[in-house]
């Protein structure tokens, strides 16, 4: 619900001395017990808003600079979305890609929740958002690397440990998967997988920061244990 994910973001903001925003599917959610039911684009909007009230920065700012330690560097939140094109071997089309999830019973809540009015389609609000964000990440200055911030994983690459393959294609886009040589990165922060780790593409490294539910802390030995993770300076 709004409400909640305003409190969190609220809570975060009295506890770090910046936040930075890159929203998730579930905060796109509209869940009929939100008195706040507005949908797609016009629940984004309103979160940004929410955020803006706050100082937290969203993907619609301007990119802010860091400037301490291993700067400086470009922090940009993204938001892209996914569009199903990160789909199984087996599946050449997304119609194909659905029906086999369906078939497997693994069917992402977002197809109930997640609607992208006014695009026809969540993968034609993903094109419009990945076009919008080429065209600012595009305009840094290119002296400048950068930390590229997206919930989504912006190579499939991640998507290969998952347990049930099916799930990949609500997971990102094969139209990001340049972008971390394009622009520059210094790091990739994600999440969305619930798989925390470390990983390296194109000599590039990508922190999976997800926090995930208790009882996969329990169930995960390698769980790093603690929120905060490092991106700046890398650590060794």
């Amino acid at each position: 619900r709004l409400a909640d994910i305003e409190w969190s973001l609220k809570t975060l903001s009295e506890r770090y001395a910046q936040v930075v925003w890159a929203p998730g599917n579930h905060e796109l959610w509209t869940v009929p017990k939100d008195p706040v039911q507005l949908r797609g684009e016009a629940r984004y909007r309103r979160l940004v808003e929410v955020c803006r009230g706050l100082g937290v920065h969203t993907p619609e700012d301007p990119y802010p600079v860091w400037s301490g330690p291993g700067g400086p560097v470009v922090v940009a939140p993204l938001f892209v979305l996914y569009d199903y094109t990160f789909r199984t071997s087996t599946a050449a089309t997304k119609e194909q890609s659905l029906a086999q999830a369906y078939d497997a019973g693994v069917v992402c809540t977002d197809e109930m929740l997640l609607h992208p009015d006014p695009y026809p389609t969540r993968d034609a609000w993903c094109r419009a958002r990945v076009a919008e964000t080429e065209r600012r990440l595009a305009a840094v200055d290119p002296e400048l690397p950068t930390v590229l911030v997206n919930h989504f994983p912006l190579v499939r690459h991640p998507t290969d440990v998952l347990r049930y393959p099916e799930f990949a294609q609500w997971c990102g886009t094969e139209l990001t998967a340049d972008w971390h040589t394009r622009f520059r990165a210094a790091a990739v922060v994600y999440g969305h997988l619930h798989i925390p780790r470390t990983t390296y593409y194109n000599g590039v490294r990508f922190v999976e920061v997800s926090i995930g539910y208790p009882r996969e802390w329990r169930n995960n030995p390698r769980h790093p244990g603690k929120v905060a993770r490092q991106i700046l300076p890398a650590p060794s």
